[in-house]
């Protein structure tokens, strides 16, 4: 399921950049599971007991729930029409718009990929805390979260996690162009992505936030892909992801509807583009019109069943597109050989396919 050896290079690299308050040698402990504000099946099914991880801040609770059941096509067996919907930037805010698209998705029928920004759970006070690539201690290209933000968000990305759905990494200080993810160099990604590690396994210690609950998974094995901001930097980006092993990348520019391939050992999964409303002219999928993702999915359902990725951002100035995705979850999610999955379980159904029969979908054309 990935390096162990990797992630923890990356972890200890992140440490050495920026956070040097972090605690030298974790430890694990079995203690009773503490108690959330929202409590979940799973949460009660779970037993009396959980593992916690280093300083508190995460958990292992067993095997993800909610998880697909993973078959082995057969010689010219039809595959599943996957559609995978996933969200940047999920931060629990008064707009409520990362619980509404959990909702939205659990009432759908859809497990979903949400990419979160280590900068989500570093609340403004502690911005000093990150060391961005090649720009100033305690910078973003977006805003620092409050207090209130951050706390809000944990909970939700627990929740998410119960639900079967995908805490994925869409890095921290979203910075592009010139001095952004455009020019980093692998070991700039490196730093970027062993803080994001740190950001999660250590929010407890970054925040000061000890009455809150443990993360009820172990973020450390549980991360397996990310998304890089604005789709940037991707040549020097997959050492670093290899080294980290990631098993997918969603990050890179838009390219037509095909069956995923692999980049040196790491699954390829870009923006794609589809046709637009009038299907006169191919537009990137994301933000996009109901209509115009409808067409998308029916070209590939009707031809070689390749994934369909939708991509939104939640914002709230882009609350008119988050309806559009819920809209179209709706729809699809609960159609004949119709699976809305994350793209962790897209990565994990293509890893237990025949090559030879990925090789034969490959084949029959982009869409």
């Amino acid at each position: 399921m990935g390096s162990h050896r990797g992630t923890a290079a990356l972890l200890a690299l992140g440490v050495a950049v920026a956070l040097a308050f972090m605690p030298a040698t974790p430890d694990r402990r079995s203690t009773p599971a503490a108690p959330d504000a929202s409590p979940t099946p799973r949460a009660e099914a779970a037993g009396s007991t959980v593992t916690v991880l280093g300083d508190g801040s995460t958990s292992d609770t067993g095997p993800q729930p909610a998880q697909p059941p993973v078959a082995r096509l057969k010689p010219g067996e039809v595959p599943p029409q996957f559609v995978v919907f996933s969200f940047d930037a999920p931060t629990e805010d008064d707009n409520h718009l990362f619980s509404r698209t959990r909702l939205a998705a659990g009432a759908s029928g859809a497990q979903v990929t949400f990419f979160l920004r280590g900068i989500d759970l570093l609340p403004a006070a502690a911005r000093w805390q990150y060391q961005p690539p090649q720009h100033d201690a305690g910078t973003a290209a977006v805003p620092f979260p409050a207090d209130a933000q951050v706390r809000a968000t944990l909970q939700q990305l627990g929740q998410a996690w119960l639900a079967g759905d995908e805490i994925a990494d869409g890095f921290i200080g979203q910075f592009c162009g010139p001095k952004g993810g455009r020019d980093w160099s692998t070991a700039d990604w490196q730093s970027e992505i062993g803080q994001g590690y740190s950001m999660v396994n250590f929010w407890k210690t970054g925040t000061g936030f000890t009455d809150l609950p443990p993360l009820p998974f172990d973020y450390q094995t549980e991360l397996v892909g990310g998304r890089a901001p604005c789709l940037e930097g991707r040549q020097n980006l997959l050492p670093a992801e290899k080294e980290a092993g990631w098993r997918y990348d969603a990050g890179s520019p838009g390219d037509v509807q095909h069956w995923p391939a692999q980049t040196d050992g790491i699954w390829d999964f870009p923006l794609q583009r589809i046709p637009d409303a009038s299907g006169a002219r191919e537009v990137l999928s994301a933000d996009q019109t109901e209509q115009t993702y409808l067409n998308a999915f029916e070209r590939s359902y009707h031809g070689s069943r390749a994934p369909l990725v939708i991509d939104t951002r939640l914002d709230p100035g882009n609350s008119s597109q988050l309806q559009v995705a819920e809209a179209t979850m709706k729809d699809l999610c609960h159609r004949d050989g119709v699976r809305c999955v994350s793209f962790r379980q897209l990565a994990d159904w293509l890893d237990a396919q025949d090559p030879a029969v990925l090789n034969h979908l490959r084949a029959q054309g982009r869409v």
